[in-house]
Formats: C-alpha cells, structure tokens, sequence
C-alpha cells in the first residue's frame, strides 16, 4: 500500500469521491465532518488535500466561483485496490 492510504483522513476524502463525484472542498469537508460526528481544523483538511493534488490522486477543477476536487485515474485505482484489500481480509 502506498502511503497516501496510510492517512484514514486522505482515504476517506478518496472514498467520498469514488462515491460520489467532484466536489468543491467545503462541501467534501461538511460530508467527512458529518462521517466523523466532528469538527476537522480546516488547515489539517486543506493540508491533506494538498498532498493527494500534489501526488497525483485528486485533481482540483475549475467550477464556478469554487474550485472543486475530483479523483484522478490513479486515485480511482487507489481506493479499487484499497476497497478489495479490505474485502478479502472481511471475507474470513
């Protein structure tokens, strides 16, 4: 596994996406907000999409007045290989 899964924050923010398309960032912050039942620091969000655009698994697109965060090629088999992993050791 590569370490951009080894953050539950940056694989969660990739799975919210695989489900549910581009989002701009306060609205994919508000969904893992509600997933966490809790406030996350907006430096801390910020800072972990940041380094999923600078390793090439979200790319941030053009939308209107908000920019929004999609996953890349490569993000979407991230979270493929991620969700198989966790299915073959549930599997037992």
């Amino acid at each position: 596994m590569t370490k951009w899964l080894q953050s539950g924050r940056r694989r969660d923010i990739c799975v919210i996406l695989a489900g549910e398309g581009p989002l701009h960032g306060q609205a994919l912050k508000s969904r893992l907000e509600s997933h966490y039942d809790g406030r996350i620091e907006p430096k801390s969000f910020y800072g972990a999409l940041a380094t999923l655009v600078d390793n090439g698994h979200l790319e941030l697109r053009e939308a209107g007045i908000h920019d929004e965060y999609a996953l890349t090629d490569a993000g979407r088999r991230m979270v493929d290989d991620q969700f198989a992993w966790m299915a073959d050791h549930l599997e037992d």
